[in-house]
């Protein structure tokens, strides 16, 4: 069997390198607002109520169930939580 090796976990799981993207800038936003949360240092109900969102959803995002959440859901609760999103877009190799 031939050995494989992948850029990112994300190419291995994925089907398409269109999925794939998706799934590295969802998990890389996920992972940032889970930081920025952790770091206020208060309720789960608290940072709730400062993202817009419920906290059963906050949940969801701190526990890292990336599937419950969009790209676009992703980038408007960073967006509450102070986080300024860019998105680079380079040649591919």
């Amino acid at each position: 069997m031939k050995r494989q090796s992948f850029e990112n976990v994300w190419d291995a799981l994925e089907d398409t390198p269109q999925e794939a993207a998706n799934m590295s800038m969802r998990s890389d936003l996920l992972i940032a607002i889970d930081q920025r949360v952790r770091s206020w240092k208060i309720t789960q109900a608290e940072a709730a109520k400062r993202l817009g969102i419920t906290q059963p959803r906050l949940n969801d995002l701190l526990r890292g169930r990336i599937t419950n959440f969009s790209l676009d859901t992703l980038i408007k609760i960073a967006s509450q939580a102070g986080l300024t999103v860019r998105l680079d877009i380079v040649e591919a190799a």
